[in-house]
């Protein structure tokens, strides 16, 4: 019987390579008409899932929007809130989201369909976050890391609802730890003054710079 579900086999490794620019290029390469993996870093109220979602929605080919925090709620019963303190089970249910976002961005991508993940991955954890998203979804994602001022952080949490709003002691004290990243290698954008389509236009231009000299992490 033949396959009419229109399922592609995933590729052996991970999602399609980052094109390679000839050094003779005159002109930087379009972000914008090319299949990428994307993966956007930053702490809570940096604005990454509005970012990512702006981005997603105006690009000229198919782009899937994968919300880490969107796919650790699909779990109801039994969701182990990190707010109510990390542990082994926040952290499980964080690993198995981890790789279910993976595994949908490669299966977009052996479809043809781009995709930008969000998710807060520290500096000081490389194994689990860094590492674990290069394993899951492969070393063609290209990182980027969205980080506004404290007071802009602050503002912005102190506008969400549910468990996604955190004390004003959280916010700080992940926001001190995502100061790492400079230094990195890593390209990062201060978006404190920027409007979400102003951040997108500037993420399009840091992932120009990205496929032509891809960052080493």
């Amino acid at each position: 019987m033949p396959d009419t579900t229109g399922h592609v086999p995933l590729p052996p490794g991970g999602p399609v390579a980052v094109p390679s620019v000839p050094p003779a290029a005159s002109a930087a390469p379009d972000p914008t008409t090319t299949t990428l993996a994307v993966l956007l870093i930053g702490p809570a109220g940096a604005g990454k899932t509005s970012v990512a979602k702006y981005w997603a929605d105006h690009r000229r080919v198919p782009t899937a929007h994968i919300s880490l925090d969107d796919v650790r709620e699909w779990v109801r019963s039994g969701f182990a809130d990190p707010q109510t303190g990390w542990n082994e089970h926040s952290e499980a249910q964080y690993r198995l989201a981890r790789r279910t976002c993976g595994f949908s961005a490669r299966n977009f991508l052996a479809n043809g369909i781009s995709c930008i993940l969000d998710d807060a991955v520290f500096p000081d954890r490389p194994v689990v976050g860094l590492g674990g998203w290069k394993r899951h979804v492969g070393p063609g994602l290209l990182p980027v890391v969205l980080l506004p001022g404290l007071d802009i952080v602050l503002e912005r949490n102190a506008e969400r609802s549910g468990n996604r709003r955190l004390t004003d002691e959280e916010v700080a004290r992940i926001h001190g730890r995502m100061a790492g990243w400079y230094g990195s290698g890593l390209p990062i954008i201060d978006n404190s003054q920027l409007d979400i389509p102003e951040t997108a236009q500037l993420l399009d231009e840091v992932l120009s710079r990205s496929i032509a000299s891809p960052p080493s992490w």
